[in-house]
């Protein structure tokens, strides 16, 4: 029988789609169950689908023949044996709508891997505190990523209500929210939060990423209406909280959208987002592609758009040395990228070779 589900409002709710229904068409000929992950952790994940919550496992030979970068994360959409008992195996992942990827912080590898944050996210928004913690210089960062990954960014600036002279920080962030909606809100006060709420509609869902701190759990309460997240007291010191969250999770609103709250990225390396810097850094991808030469290197050529504009100010130093950054993190991370893929070659002939002369003898 065909577990077909094109349009169940249980599962449209939960940001199905008909894209999502043609890629798990043969899935469901198969007898298996569309299901959402909430929350994954060391290979269980709790899914969500028209008959409720499951606890989901990883199918062994998924587990084994996927790539790590291919197995759940919080988002995705996936086929899975759901029992009643209220346990399920996860056997595929459907493809992903968008993807918000890094690359592994250095304590876990010294490797060039992609590491996949969540999946399916519809808007994110960059959430950045007034005072102290406000960076615009890690926001251009999150913009790229957020860019690349294929969903909406929104810079959501918090904790007016401790900052209600934030012209000057307001006019700064305005220096590089190119094409970007920007929001000045405070949970304390509810000041600018229902202005969040059309982005996270029946079906849609909503990534809240930014650094410890800056008052993200207290946002999804106030926007869900009820304490589901902890939070912790703000710092009278720097006016900082302590980070509370502890895993990613779904969060259900009450008008149908989804939240997606993530522990405070702390060191956040890019990972293939060439498109996402030039979305990112748009006043300087228009520059670039006016420069007399396509391979300008902005230093001595004649005929630069770049260096003129550093020149009359129109380009401040600061965010071209920003984009300069970003540039060479992404060229040093593609030469790291294909040394490990060329080693992974060189150990693969290897292992050819050992089992031919093993079949030889």
């Amino acid at each position: 029988m065909h577990a077909s589900t094109t349009h169940r409002p249980e599962l449209d709710e939960l940001g199905w789609g008909d894209d999502f229904e043609a890629a798990f068409a043969p899935h469901g000929d198969a007898g298996l169950h569309a299901a959402r992950v909430a929350t994954q952790s060391h290979g269980i994940s709790r899914l969500l689908s028209t008959s409720g919550e499951h606890r989901g496992e990883l199918a062994g030979r998924f587990h084994h023949e996927v790539d790590p970068g291919g197995h759940p994360v919080v988002g995705d959409w996936v086929a899975a044996d759901l029992r009643e008992d209220g346990t399920g195996t996860v056997h595929h992942v459907l493809p992903r709508r968008t993807t918000f990827s890094r690359k592994e912080a250095s304590g876990v590898s010294d490797r060039s891997r992609e590491q996949v944050v969540a999946a399916n996210i519809d808007t994110v928004f960059l959430v950045t505190a007034l005072g102290r913690d406000l960076n615009v210089r890690r926001l251009e960062r999150y913009l790229t990523m957020a860019w690349e990954s294929g969903a909406r960014p929104v810079i959501v600036l918090t904790k007016a209500d401790l900052h209600p002279d934030h012209a000057d920080e307001l006019a700064e962030v305005e220096t590089v929210a190119f094409g970007v909606d920007l929001h000045v809100t405070s949970a304390v006060t509810g000041e600018g939060v229902d202005a969040l709420m059309p982005y996270a509609g029946t079906g849609q869902t909503v990534a809240l990423l930014g650094s410890s701190g800056v008052g993200k759990s207290t946002l999804v309460n106030r926007l869900v209406g009820v304490e589901v997240l902890a939070t912790a007291e703000v710092r009278a010191s720097d006016g900082r909280g302590r980070h509370t969250t502890t895993h990613r999770e779904l969060v259900r609103l009450p008008d149908g959208g989804l939240l997606l709250d993530t522990p405070g990225m702390r060191e956040l390396q890019l990972w293939d987002s060439a498109e996402g810097l030039d979305q990112a850094f748009a006043d300087v991808a228009e520059l670039i592609n006016r420069c007399r030469f396509s391979d300008c290197q902005h230093r001595t050529e004649p005929g630069c758009a770049v260096r003129d504009a550093l020149a009359d100010g129109s380009l401040p130093l600061e965010r071209w040395d920003s984009y300069d950054k970003l540039q060479r993190e992404l060229r040093a991370l593609e030469v790291r990228h294909d040394a490990r893929l060329k080693s992974d070659a060189r150990k693969e002939q290897r292992r050819f070779a050992r089992s031919q002369r093993k079949a030889a003898w």
